[in-house]
């Protein structure tokens, strides 16, 4: 059994998106997914053998920190493009006007928040947990939130889906520093697309 961590709490994107890549290469049966609260701990369980694999998102504000300070014991093995759950403003209905916005900092750019106390979170599960106890007002997370809620939120703008970049680290160097990826990558199809246009 393969042993994954990645970013909890149960519902986040990460766990979200991990499960898509273990159904890409088809191993969901004989992989088992450990949440984790923070990739530092995750880091060193990877690197001490208590997991196989870590699986951060690109943009998180810690991924420097990971590859730089962990360099020569975690490796990264394998990057990937994935779009993220729908995403959206999500907020209390009994507040009229908010004035604060819960959101993992990542995702701050994805909307005007000017005019609004920002409200750094973990993870935008942790965003979505913060609502549904009455903690927060507003926060950047899954649209699904108020349509699962529909009598306690609201959605006051929609994000929708977000293609990310995603790292998966293991304990192994497998680049033997080289670039690894295929020719024949939605990317490199459409190099060879738009340069036979050039052509004609």
């Amino acid at each position: 059994m393969l042993r994954f961590m990645t970013l909890g709490p149960s519902g986040s994107n990460h766990e979200f998106v991990t499960a898509r890549y273990l159904k890409f290469h088809g191993i969901s049966d004989k992989a088992s997914v450990e949440l984790v609260l923070d990739f530092d701990s995750a880091a060193q369980a990877v690197i001490r053998g208590d997991a196989d694999y870590l699986v951060q998102v690109a943009v998180h504000p810690s991924t420097t920190e990971i590859v730089a300070r962990f360099r020569k014991h975690l490796f990264v093995v394998d990057a990937f493009v994935s779009g993220s759950k729908d995403m959206a403003v999500v907020t209390r209905v009994d507040v009229e006007r908010p004035r604060s916005l819960a959101l993992q900092p990542a995702t701050r750019d994805y909307i005007d928040t000017q005019g609004l106390k920002l409200i750094p979170e973990t993870s935008t599960a942790s965003v979505a947990e913060g609502l549904l106890s009455g903690k927060y007002e507003s926060g950047l997370t899954y649209s699904s939130l108020a349509a699962d809620y529909p009598a306690r939120f609201r959605l006051d703008e929609v994000v929708g889906t977000v293609d990310d970049p995603w790292i998966v680290y293991g304990r192994e160097r497998l680049s033997g520093g080289r670039v690894v990826t295929w020719k024949d990558s939605p990317a490199g199809q459409a190099y060879q697309r738009e340069l036979k246009q050039a052509v004609c």
